[in-house]
């Protein structure tokens, strides 16, 4: 009897299993058809037998919300078309009960009105569908659409096969289906409302979310990229996939790039492959009358229709590529030069143009026609961002001398490139234009400035200035200021005593910081590290530079123009009627920047310069000697960071070895005996310096990058009474030092022990 009971339990288990499995199953089948269809109307009208599948109901109804009216809507087929049923959001219904309340309604009877009004005292039953179909309502279970607040419809089921009332079970099981059918509404009505997209197809195929589509376009609008790069490099789309949908968007064929494609000669004669890849369109191949033109996008009726002018009579068949494969067909139908033509091939163009050997070179013209001096011109550009210059330095000569082009790297000049004698003012003549400066004056030096775009979207802007030189010839210098972001003070490799009094001292509320240096020594990078440092949303910032090189969010920043009279120190005097809390002075060049620093250091702000000078003790009398007092300069001090840029070894290729004894001997005295014991260091057969080699990554020079060096003098009170007294360069020095400040090249030496230089380029930017 026991084995008999067990048995029909193991059996009971194993078909409930079995239910469980099938409607699992049935349920995913469900949800994969909702979510692909195509809009609400296939969900309402098609979708309802699959659905109904699930419970054992007679009939299902699922409503949409219409929330302009304020009413339930559903469509159903009859014949040929589609009918639709409306019913109001309001208790007076159950479906509307449903909506109103967004609470699920179970009735075993919809005749009762008893139940009906237990539910709610308006709820009524409509009789009169019942009476047109001859069908008797009874069970009802219907459930609110809903996805996250949002009402979206109501799916009801009505009367159970057996008669019996609708379960525990159906209730659970309506209301995931209800959940499904709220995020596929969602998604409906997110995506009716939007403009249609390019990548849509995506989206409804289930290859890409909705959401992921937006985080693709918002990255490639940050990013400067194309949407179709974003989607196969960040969510790893197929370009088979970008394909089909661009294909589907645009109702063409869609190409990608074969290497094997016949170059079709006959119908690139007249086309210039500038335009081309500016346009971005070529033409592919030629079937019968009809010519395939590939194009990025075929729906730009104003190139599709200059394309079709162009080849007069034929039939032209647009297909679509992505833009990479464009450049791709286009390198592949004129060559190597589309896309990385080299400074010798424009070279070559220039050899082969006319016979010079009568050409006056002053009287040389540029205009924008002229292709080859413009993609000379932006090539040098282009390369010398690429090679991480600051500098490009264009040199003429009088008489048949070459041009030099040279560009410093890590603070270093070298040779870049060569152009012909017959072209220089062509050159130079380029650039000028480019930069807004008068083509015909050459007597002057004049300054201007280039915005330029480098590949992949990315503008850079270039300071420039003209001087003219001897044989009626011009020099042109060009700075690459590629504005970026604030290094943080961490990343500056200041010293952890520098490091800590710097950030001690630039967070004070009032007072003079001054960071010196040469020029190109990184002096507005360090002060844009420490505004960065503080920049926060309780101070107001006010910075005048000459030029913005590096922005950032919140600094409010002024361009200082002396042609106009906008200097520093009439921008500084303007910033103090402009309730700031710290002001940045691009650089403190005469008296009244000066004192006008002091004045405000001393009136409570906080105030950031540089000047050139080589030390900070040789900064305080440079400052004193330009007039200032003595007594006001000492309070307003907090302190003078002097700093260089030395040229790093290259991390590839730096070579170890031991010094010897002498060696290391010379390197103590050169530090200075009494502080390198502070150091606790001493010789050693073990102890590793490292040495330059070269390789290719450096350009087999055995440096790569550039790092500071720092000396930071703290205005403590003898060093102000110092000052006070005007005292000498020397003994301000000495007692900083008995303070532990490190001078340039101590600093320089501890980098080079610690192996990031050599003790070679210490030397070539430290004195003393």
């Amino acid at each position: 009897m026991d084995i008999a009971i067990k048995t029909d339990n193991t059996e009971n288990n194993v078909e409930k299993l079995k239910k469980e499995v099938e409607y699992g199953l049935a349920l995913r089948e469900i949800t994969n058809r909702i979510h692909s269809a195509k809009n609400i109307n296939e969900i309402l009208v098609d979708l309802k037998d699959d659905m109904l599948g699930l419970f054992d109901a007679d009939r299902i109804t699922i409503y949409a919300v219409d929330g302009v009216k304020k009413e339930l809507y559903s469509r159903f087929m009859v014949g040929n078309g589609i009918k639709e049923i409306r019913v109001p959001v309001s208790p007076e219904s159950i479906a509307g009960y449903t909506a109103h309340s967004k609470e699920l309604v179970n009735i075993s009877n919809a005749y009762d009105t008893e139940q009906l009004k237990s539910i709610n005292p308006s709820l009524r039953f409509d009789k009169s569908w019942d009476q047109k179909t001859g069908y008797k309502t009874v069970q009802v279970l219907a459930a609110p659409i809903i996805f996250e607040r949002y009402l979206l419809g109501v799916i009801q089921l009505i009367n159970k096969k057996d008669g019996t009332d609708f379960t525990v079970e159906n209730q659970i099981s309506i209301t995931e289906i209800a959940k499904i059918l709220g995020i596929a509404f969602y998604n409906q009505i997110k995506m009716s409302k939007r403009r249609p997209s390019k990548f849509d197809y995506l989206v409804t195929n289930h290859i890409i979310t909705s959401r992921e589509l937006e985080e693709a376009i918002k990255d490639a609008r940050e990013q400067r990229e194309e949407i179709e790069s974003i989607l196969m490099k960040r969510f790893k789309i197929s370009k088979s996939d970008i394909g089909k949908a661009l294909s589907d968007f645009y109702k063409c064929r869609f190409v990608q790039f074969d290497d094997k494609t016949v170059i079709p000669g006959e119908l690139l004669v007249g086309l210039k492959v500038s335009y081309l890849k500016k346009t971005l369109w070529v033409p592919l191949e030629k079937k019968g009358d009809k010519i395939v033109i590939v194009i990025d996008n075929p729906a730009d009726l104003q190139r599709t229709d200059f394309i079709k002018a162009k080849f007069g009579k034929r039939d032209c068949e647009f297909v679509v590529a992505l833009k990479g494969d464009i450049i791709s067909y286009l390198t592949l139908f004129f060559g190597e030069e589309v896309s990385r033509e080299s400074i010798s091939d424009l070279l070559n163009k220039l050899d082969d143009e006319d016979d010079v050997s009568e050409f006056d070179t002053l009287d040389q013209q540029v205009s924008e026609d002229d292709s080859v001096i413009v993609q000379l011109v932006n090539k040098i550009i282009t390369e010398a961002y690429n090679r991480d210059a600051s500098d490009i330095h264009v040199e003429t000569y009088p008489g048949k001398s070459n041009t030099e082009i040279r560009l410093r790297i890590d603070g270093m000049c070298v040779p870049y490139q060569t152009i012909p004698y017959s072209h220089k003012m062509a050159v130079v003549s380029r650039i000028k234009i480019m930069s807004q400066l008068d083509i015909a004056e050459r007597r002057l030096p004049q300054d201007g400035k280039i915005k330029f775009k480098i590949r992949g979207g990315r503008e850079i802007e270039l300071r420039v200035a003209t001087l003219p030189t001897s044989g009626g010839t011009e020099d042109v210098v060009m700075r690459i200021l590629a504005a970026s972001e604030p290094i943080p003070l961490d990343k500056l490799a200041m010293s952890d005593r520098n490091l800590n009094l710097f950030k001690e001292i630039v967070q004070k509320p009032y007072g003079i910081v001054m960071v010196v240096g040469p020029t190109g020594s990184g002096k507005t990078t360090t002060l844009h590290s420490a505004l960065g440092f503080i920049n926060t949303p309780e101070k107001k910032i006010w910075t005048a530079e000459d030029p913005v090189e590096i922005t950032q969010y919140r600094l409010r920043q002024v361009q200082v123009r002396p042609k106009i009279g906008l200097n520093f120190a009439v921008a500084m005097r303007a910033f103090l009627r402009a309730d700031p809390d710290v002001i940045m002075v691009g650089e403190m060049r005469d008296e009244e920047t000066v004192s006008t620093g002091i004045e405000a250091s001393l009136t409570g702000h906080l105030v950031f310069s540089t000047l050139h000078t080589n030390s900070a003790p040789e900064t305080i009398t440079r400052l004193l000697d330009m007039g200032m007092d003595p007594f006001n300069f000492a309070d307003a001090l907090l302190g003078v960071l002097a700093q260089r840029l030395l040229r790093t070894l290259c991390k590839e290729c730096k070579k170890p070895y031991n010094p010897s004894e002498e060696e290391f001997k010379n390197l103590v005295m050169e530090y200075g005996e009494e502080y390198f014991k502070d150091l606790d260091i001493s010789y050693s057969q073990d102890m590793i310096f490292y040495s330059p080699v070269g390789c290719p990554v450096c350009n087999n020079t055995g440096y790569k990058g550039r790092m500071g060096i720092h000396e930071l003098l703290i205005a403590s009170d003898e060093i102000k009474a110092l000052i006070q007294n005007k005292a000498r360069v020397e003994e301000i020095r000495e007692q900083a030092m008995k303070e532990c400040m490190r001078t340039l090249k101590q600093d320089g030496i501890e980098k080079a022990i610690k192996g990031y230089t050599d003790v070679k380029q210490v030397r070539a930017v430290c004195i003393k």
